[in-house]
């Protein structure tokens, strides 16, 4: 039996499991209840309240101005869905960097608030000290790798990070950096499957990649373009499991014709 059948609540403890079993973790984000549901009873181990939601959920080009109000608002609504996924719930750009009193604060509140399960952050070294300020009020900590899109004014682009040899030592060290600090799992963003593999054997947490190949101990996509609900991204590493673009647009276009022609509502659909 795997560890992903037997359980009947993923915990963080259980991901631990799964990576000793050589058993993959599946990842995808969610924003609100309706479809947060649906992937807890499909059987997703871990939901991921992302910041992506600036971009698919209020139209924003980066991840920069969701807010924790905000942040807290998604979170809570993919809590009351669940019963059986653990629910990651990003720490929005400006929540933790550079203060580590304010990263636990913020780590709280949405702890308190949501009702989530841990929360994730972006960066190495840097935010070593906001973890471990983080983790001892008890809060679990996801650490995220590679290409981090808070960051994107410096770097200046979404291209894939750690191709250099300097940049991918680095890498492998904040990646040790943050099992040390008690990062209970790592994402690794669009970095090489090579290096992403290495990183996997070399730290004992489960390392969740998103372009980072299939060395890594997990996947997570957002769900938005694993659902082709988004259709203007097109990025190497996203497999589209269905389009629900032409699908919703199709089905909106018959109910408006309908309606039009008073088609709708019929006898049998009225009082």
């Amino acid at each position: 039996m795997s560890v992903h059948s037997e359980v009947k609540k993923i915990t963080t403890h259980v991901l631990q499991e799964m990576k000793r079993n050589g058993e993959k973790i599946a990842m995808l984000t969610a924003y609100d209840f309706s479809l947060a549901r649906i992937l807890d009873h499909a059987g997703i181990d871990v939901l991921l309240v992302g910041d992506s939601a600036s971009n698919v959920m209020a139209g924003h080009e980066t991840t920069l101005p969701i807010t924790l109000d905000q942040m807290i608002y998604h979170a809570s609504s993919v809590v009351r869905a669940v019963q059986r996924a653990l629910v990651v719930v990003d720490l929005p750009f400006g929540s933790y960097q550079g203060n580590s009193k304010e990263a636990l604060q913020s780590a709280i509140r949405i702890m308190k608030e949501s009702g989530a399960h841990a929360v994730k952050l972006e960066g190495g070294r840097e935010v070593k000290e906001s973890i471990e300020r983080i983790l001892t009020a008890g809060v679990p900590v996801m650490g995220h790798l590679g290409l981090t899109p808070q960051s994107i004014y410096k770097f200046g682009t979404y291209v894939v990070r750690a191709r250099e040899e300097e940049e991918a030592q680095r890498l492998v060290e904040d990646a040790h950096t943050l099992e040390q600090a008690g990062c209970f799992a790592i994402v690794l963003e669009k970095i090489p499957a090579t290096l992403a593999a290495r990183v996997a054997q070399e730290v004992k947490i489960p390392i969740i990649g998103i372009g980072a190949g299939n060395g890594v101990d997990g996947q997570v996509l957002v769900l938005h373009d694993m659902l082709g609900i988004n259709n203007e991204f097109h990025p190497r590493f996203l497999r589209r499991y269905l389009n629900l673009y032409d699908e919703i647009k199709s089905a909106t276009g018959r109910y408006i014709a309908d309606v039009k022609n008073r088609d709708f509502p019929n006898e049998k659909e009225q009082y």
